[in-house]
C-alpha cells in the first residue's frame, strides 16, 4: 500500500452526528464491523530513549509507531503494526501474530525469528534488541467506518478515546482505563489515495471543523506523564 492523505479533526457529538447523518446516503459502513461500529484496542511502543514520544512533540513529519492492534476485546485476531508518516501522509503495513508471540512482545521480548518471518517481524526484532523497543501505553476507543471505492475513501469516527497504564491486561476482555478528551469531544479521521471527491468534501465542510494533529498515541503518553 502506498501513501495515504490522512485528515483528522476534533468534533463535537452534535458535528459528528450531522456528518454521520448526511454520510449515510453516499458511503457504506465496513463489513468489517457490528451494528453501530466496534471497538479497537493498541499496544503503543517506545525505545529507552521515548523516540516516538519526542518526534510527536517536536512535530517531525517522518517518523513511525509499532503497535499491536486487536478488537471487540477479542483475542482470536492479533495485528502487530507499523504506521508509517511521511510529509503529512500516511503508510500502514501489519501481519497477523499468535496469542503467545503477541505475550512475548507484551513482556519485551522479541518472538524468535525464523524463516518465515516478515520484514516487520525482522525489523521490529531489531528494534527490540538494539534500541529497547518496549510496550509504553494502552489506548482503546470506539470506531464507526465509512468507506468509498472512488479516491479509496476511508472515514472513521473515533469516540469516547481512553487510554491505559495497565499493560499486562491488555488481551484482557475489559481494561480500565481514563478519558482521554473532554466528555463530548471525539476524533475524525478522513483517509485517501490521490484526490477526496467533491460530494465527500462538500458533506464534511460544516464551517466549525479545523485540522490537528492529534495523535492517539501521544496523549495517552502524556496523560500517563501527568
Amino acid at each position: 500500500m502506498d501513501y495515504r492523505h490522512e485528515l483528522k479533526f476534533l468534533v463535537s457529538d452534535a458535528e459528528l452526528e450531522l456528518i454521520r447523518y448526511r454520510l449515510k446516503p453516499l458511503m457504506r459502513q465496513d463489513i468489517h464491523q457490528k451494528e453501530g461500529g466496534y471497538a479497537v484496542r493498541s499496544l503503543y511502543f517506545d525505545d529507552f530513549h521515548d523516540s516516538c514520544m519526542q518526534e510527536n512533540e517536536n512535530g517531525i513529519d517522518n517518523r513511525r509507531k509499532y503497535r499491536i492492534r486487536i478488537y471487540d476485546g477479542d483475542d482470536t485476531v492479533i495485528k502487530l503494526e507499523k504506521k508509517m508518516k511521511y510529509r503529512g501522509m500516511t503508510r500502514k503495513v501489519s501481519k497477523a501474530i499468535s496469542r503467545e508471540e503477541c505475550l512475548s512482545y507484551m513482556s519485551g521480548c522479541a518472538p524468535r525469528l525464523s524463516e518465515g518471518s516478515t520484514e516487520l517481524e525482522k525489523e521490529l526484532y531489531t528494534e527490540i534488541k538494539m534500541s529497547g523497543m518496549h510496550p509504553v501505553t494502552v489506548v482503546e476507543y470506539e470506531r464507526t467506518a465509512f468507506v468509498e471505492p472512488r479516491g479509496n475513501v476511508r472515514i472513521t469516527f473515533d469516540r469516547n478515546i481512553s487510554g491505559s497504564e495497565y499493560l499486562e491486561h491488555f488481551l484482557d476482555r475489559k481494561l480500565c482505563t481514563v478519558p482521554l478528551l473532554p466528555r463530548g469531544n471525539h476524533v475524525l479521521e478522513v483517509k485517501y489515495d490521490e484526490l477526496l471527491p467533491e460530494y465527500i468534501a462538500q458533506v464534511l465542510e460544516l464551517g466549525t471543523l479545523s485540522r490537528t494533529a492529534f495523535s492517539k498515541y501521544y496523549y495517552s503518553r502524556n496523560y500517563k506523564h501527568n
